[in-house]
């Protein structure tokens, strides 16, 4: 596992751009819930000790992981955010039930990052056992959820410099997958 001998928990506050000015979503499962409000914990935590006021994180419960990719998907469209995260947990079982939930949450949380001007980051723990999960939710292995807030604040900040502006662009996606930016013409990607 890729975390053996490293704590997902350290990072250094000082190679960190200023978060006090952004909105972060977090699209919460509450199946493992005590191990998606690990992760949640984690990430507030982190958002909080590098500034982000405690009114500027927004979270939403969804029923489990599945969910998360809808409930991503509004938040993407209705709130005013930076980045948002996705906090889940699908531990292997006896069936391919494990498989399937994995592959669409993987696959839908992509296709949100690709689709939209607004990162989504990954943090759904798929793990063998409930001991690798309570590992990496603040236990021996430190919280992957701070590992994810610190890759939102990371990515909010390269949206921010990449657009050269802060100003929030309303989008919406159309049924055929193009991005409309306002009530005008899709917007149309060329190779």
């Amino acid at each position: 596992m890729a975390t053996i001998n490293k704590n997902l928990s350290v990072y250094d506050k000082s190679t960190l751009p200023s978060a006090k000015d952004f909105r972060f979503g977090v699209v919460v499962s509450e199946w493992n819930d005590t191990i998606t409000e690990g992760l949640y914990k984690g990430a507030e935590d982190a958002f909080l000790d590098n500034e982000v006021p405690a009114g500027n994180i927004i979270r939403w419960n969804v029923p489990g992981s599945f969910e998360l990719i809808y409930g991503a998907k509004k938040m993407l469209q209705t709130q005013k955010v930076d980045a948002v995260i996705v906090i889940g947990c699908v531990i292997q079982g006896q069936t391919k039930h494990f498989d399937f939930v994995c592959e669409g949450v993987t696959q839908g949380i992509k296709d949100l990052n690709v689709q939209t001007d607004i990162p989504v980051i990954f943090c759904v723990l798929t793990d063998n056992t409930m001991q690798q999960s309570i590992d990496r939710s603040g236990g021996i292995h430190g919280n992957k959820g701070t590992e994810a807030a610190i890759a939102a604040i990371k990515m909010a900040y390269i949206r921010q410099q990449a657009s050269l502006t802060h100003d929030y662009v309303p989008q919406n996606l159309l049924t055929s997958g193009a991005i409309q930016l306002d009530e005008g013409t899709p917007l149309e990607l060329k190779e």
